[in-house]
């Protein structure tokens, strides 16, 4: 799956901290529903192993490391093309 996501901090009043790119609702029947896994894809071009996790109000939002902004060239309130192409699996 393809979507385009806002890289954001999970705790914004923090401004630092973990990064995550929400999911779209639509998308999360496709990952399996609202729990927490292992997922595989690409953020702006780079490969990466993350994971998923409900945030609340029937969405999940994707875990964004350093590492992964920095091979997608990208950061805090960018916008990233990401791909999941893989569920569960490590």
């Amino acid at each position: 799956m393809r979507f385009t996501g806002q890289i954001r901090f999970w705790n914004p009043e923090r401004s630092s901290g973990l990064a995550v790119a929400d999911i779209q609702a639509t998308h999360v029947p496709a990952l399996g529903g609202l729990k927490q896994q292992r997922v595989r894809g690409t953020i702006g071009g780079a490969e990466f192993v993350s994971n998923v996790m409900p945030t609340g109000g029937g969405r999940l939002a994707l875990s964004v490391s350093k590492a992964m902004m920095k091979a997608a060239k990208a950061s805090i309130g960018d916008e990233a093309e990401i791909e999941i192409t893989s569920v569960g699996r490590d």
